[in-house]
């Protein structure tokens, strides 16, 4: 009997060290070649099981490798429970509680896979990348959805083989990464030639998508510019998150952006500042600064930054664009929200358990109700962009139904999680959007990573979270409309027809008996 437990315990740690190691694929370590290892080693861990396992061992081992995955690729959200005494007591749930819920959909993956084990290999292959892409895209879809660390990630800093995301989107690339990961497990598992010419042919299919790739960066080299007569100036402060809780600064950290900015007042300019620049100012309030916009700013700038927005009781994270006058003239209000960040999920109860958020002073904001595109040629800017406000650029094929924009702005508030890895992976969403949807992203943060990312997902200028700076724009590439802007997310359901379909053909001519 205790051969037995100490035998399912190191099975157990087996597979939760593989779930930790994978996380070393991702940004900013990008080890993608782990991934070869440990996914063809828990495919096998499963394959060479496959008739012993019950059902609940099934999900178990599945929910154990996802927990490793999440718990040191995630650790960095209980660095914002730092900045507040009253949170610290919750640090030690938060780093369990989260990656034991997000490794549920691991161990839901893996449980419907126990109903594909008398299939043949390579449809136990499609079956097993399958199902777990398809749970991924469930994670980053219900409830509010929380699409991050998808493995795919891995490959952020493989600009060729990127590219192919213009074409089939993240969560399509998502499986064929996970698909290409188990390959090797072929080599140790096969039974006949067909489960290697499916290597063979998968191989042709990676070749075909980094020459895509190379032909899309050559074109890209040849690209034209947006015509403008103004100049857009990123601000990258680096203002300690302690400002939230001192609403006594402001206006020092006001002057410090205005004196960071730089404006001269003959320069057709667009400054864009960071998400939450304001601590405890409202947009309704915002005039109490107009001297100070009077003076340094002139009638030929415009100014986006993040500030809450409070209307009927509620308080949104918005989006402004003022002008010297310090009037609004455009606004957004943010559609994802955080969550425990910005609003708290089943906010009556576990109010009621003391719990609350971490932001906006303790209270929820309110989800706005749209994304519109911001035009600016009303006020005289030849230019038009979607408005992200930080964690919204996660979202993949869900930003904006509508193409006729010029780019993507996001600002953000990356200090919350200090220098860890966090900031790291957020930015390389902003990679996957732009060579998504075509667009050049322009990206403001405090204590992160601003800069301008071209429609080919090339970062064009960068300033990195340890440095405060400016980032000055003089020319935009031209957007480049792309087929999984006009097709989005549908395209991950064709490949998993696509999947299915391989699945029970192969599994017909070659089941095991």
């Amino acid at each position: 009997m205790k051969k037995t437990v100490k035998k399912k315990l190191l099975s157990y740690f087996y597979i939760f060290s593989l779930g930790v190691l994978s996380s070393f694929s991702l940004p900013p370590y990008n080890f993608f070649f782990i991934n070869f290892f440990t996914f063809s080693a828990l495919f096998i861990f499963f394959v060479k099981q496959r008739f012993s396992l019950s059902k609940k061992e099934y999900f178990l081992n599945g929910w154990v490798f996802g927990f490793g995955y999440f718990m040191s690729g995630l650790y960095w959200i209980t660095i914002s429970l730092t900045f507040d005494q009253e949170f610290k007591i919750l640090i030690p749930f938060v780093f369990f509680l989260i990656p034991l819920f997000l490794g549920i959909f691991y161990g839901l993956a893996t449980y419907f896979f126990n109903y594909f084990k008398k299939f043949s290999n390579i449809s136990l292959v499609l079956a097993f990348s399958g199902l777990i892409s398809i749970l991924e895209y469930l994670r980053g879809n219900i409830l509010s959805g929380f699409p991050w660390n998808l493995i795919s990630f891995s490959f952020s800093d493989f600009s060729y083989l990127l590219q192919t995301l213009s074409l089939i989107g993240t969560y399509s690339f998502n499986l064929l990464c996970l698909t290409l990961f188990i390959l090797p497990s072929i080599f140790y598992l096969r039974k006949n030639k067909y489960d290697i010419y499916f290597i063979v042919s998968f191989g042709l299919l990676l070749i075909s998508g980094i020459i895509f790739g190379h032909m899309k960066l050559d074109q890209s080299k040849g690209a034209t510019f947006m015509s403008n007569n103004f100049i857009i100036k990123i601000i990258s402060p680096k203002i300690g998150i302690e400002r939230f809780y001192n609403t006594e600064n402001e206006q020092e950290i006001l002057e410090s952006l205005i004196k960071l900015s730089k404006p001269n007042k003959e320069v057709k300019t667009i400054f864009v500042w960071p998400e939450g620049v304001f601590n405890s100012t409202e947009l309704k309030n915002l005039k109490k600064y107009q001297d100070v916009f009077k003076e340094k700013f002139s009638n030929k700038h415009l100014i986006i930054f993040g500030i809450n927005n409070s209307v009927d009781k509620k308080t949104f994270n918005s989006l402004a664009v003022v002008n010297s006058n310090l009037d609004v003239i455009e606004f957004y209000n943010k559609n994802n929200l955080v969550p425990f960040g910005e609003f708290l999920p089943l906010e009556t109860s576990l109010k009621s358990l003391g719990m609350k958020t971490i932001t906006n002073f303790y209270n929820s904001y309110s989800a706005g109700e749209k994304r519109e595109i911001i035009n600016l040629q009303k006020h005289d800017f030849d230019i038009s962009f979607l408005p992200l406000i930080c964690y919204e650029i996660i979202y993949s094929g869900q930003i904006s139904k509508k193409y006729n924009y010029d780019l993507i702005i996001n600002i953000s508030e990356d200090g919350w999680f200090g220098k860890s890895i966090g900031p790291h992976q957020h930015f390389a969403h902003s990679i996957f959007r732009s060579i998504e949807e075509g667009k050049s992203i322009i990206r403001s943060t405090n204590n992160g990573t601003s800069a301008l990312i071209d429609p080919f997902g090339q970062v064009s200028k960068i300033s990195e979270s340890t440095y405060e700076g400016v980032i000055e724009i003089n020319q935009i590439k031209n957007p480049k409309k792309t087929f999984f802007s006009k097709h989005g997310n549908n395209m991950f359901f064709y490949f998993i027809a696509i999947y299915i379909s391989l699945i029970f053909f192969l599994k017909t001519n070659r089941e095991i008996k």
